[in-house]
């Protein structure tokens, strides 16, 4: 069983929230801010903000960002599918059960609990599964207990 997250958020206003999704989609969002807690503000951005938003919408705004940065994306740095797709399922998860709710509370309440820590995925899949080149290029089920909410 996943264990709650102890993150104490950052991102405590809409506009710091939209601030890193701007910045993220037009690639000036300093590297050192792309964080675990900034991951899920503009996940939650978008899925509100853009009808229709998706794991497939997504991607090229991460590879295009990790680019930017000067990172690669191959089987073992950069882009990561599964990890997308489970945290674009956790983020949609927060929303749905928050309707309406001012995002930085939505994002509060989602790194308040078992997705608030890095390592949250580690309860779902083995380690050697999900980072796996597998696991980078496609989404791969998890292989340890199934996610609490469904993947998009």
């Amino acid at each position: 069983m996943p264990h709650p997250g102890t993150m104490q958020p950052m991102l405590t206003t809409e506009s710091a929230i939209a601030a890193v999704a701007a910045g993220l989609v037009d690639c000036t969002l300093p590297a050192a801010e792309w964080t675990h807690e900034a991951h899920f503000a503009a996940a939650l951005w978008m899925l509100r903000h853009q009808p229709g938003f998706n794991t497939a919408a997504m991607a090229p705004i991460i590879r295009g960002y990790n680019l930017a940065c000067g990172k690669e994306n191959s089987d073992t740095a950069g882009y990561h599918e599964t990890i997308t797709r489970a945290s674009l399922a956790a983020a949609a998860a927060a929303l749905a059960a928050m309707p309406g709710a001012p995002l930085p509370e939505v994002l509060a309440r989602l790194l308040a609990g078992p997705c608030g820590g890095s390592g949250w995925l580690l309860a779902y899949w083995r380690r050697e599964t999900l980072f796996s080149p597998a696991a980078r290029r496609a989404w791969l089920a998890p292989d340890l207990a199934p996610l609490p909410f469904q993947s998009n």
